[in-house]
């Protein structure tokens, strides 16, 4: 079982890094770009009341495919659009690895709001990470209504082609690139 887990973390190690967010072709961030306008138009599909999010943030980043897989020791990777003051400043790149009870992968959409300058420049700066028990909202009707910011923070997700009511976001950690 060791030997299973030190080839699945040499795997994802190598997944993560395979998947750059720096260096692309343009071809490549504009298939980014597209699918962060179509992820936020779906988020919005989903709960009308997320548009108020999206508009009163102060930044905000979109990862409009993230893929997610483990077995006992799992990962995650994903491309993103950093926007502030609803322009695009640049690229970001997820990563996570993530060790527990788990089993299997999934694809989905996040999101994370930025309530000040402060909150993005940390972003910006790459020293943005969640902490291992940081969780998400699953973005569906009127889930947005009551939730508030945490730390300047707030975080939806959605998994493609449905929710995903096991938001768990900890562990994460973020690149930014300016464009």
């Amino acid at each position: 079982m060791k030997t299973l887990n030190v080839i699945l973390v040499v795997l994802l190690s190598c997944v993560i890094n395979m998947t750059p967010v720096f260096g692309q072709s343009k071809s490549k961030k504009h298939k980014i770009i597209e699918d962060s306008k179509t992820a936020k138009a779906e988020f919005i599909e989903k709960d009308a009341l997320m548009k108020a999010i999206f508009d009163k943030a102060y930044g905000y980043v979109i990862f409009p495919n993230v893929g997610k897989g483990g077995l006992g020791i799992g990962g995650a990777a994903g491309n993103g659009v950093v926007y502030e003051h609803g322009k695009i400043v640049g690229m970001a790149k997820l990563s996570q690895i993530s060790i527990g009870f788990q089993a299997g992968g999934q694809a989905y959409r996040e999101v994370i709001f930025f309530e000040s300058k402060k909150e993005l420049e940390r972003f910006k700066d790459s020293r943005f990470e969640f902490a291992a028990q940081a969780s998400a909202v699953a973005a569906n009707e009127g889930a947005s209504a009551n939730v508030k910011y945490s730390d300047g923070v707030m975080v939806f997700t959605m998994q493609k082609g449905g929710l995903m009511y096991e938001a768990s976001v900890g562990g994460q950690k973020f690149k930014f690139n300016k464009m």
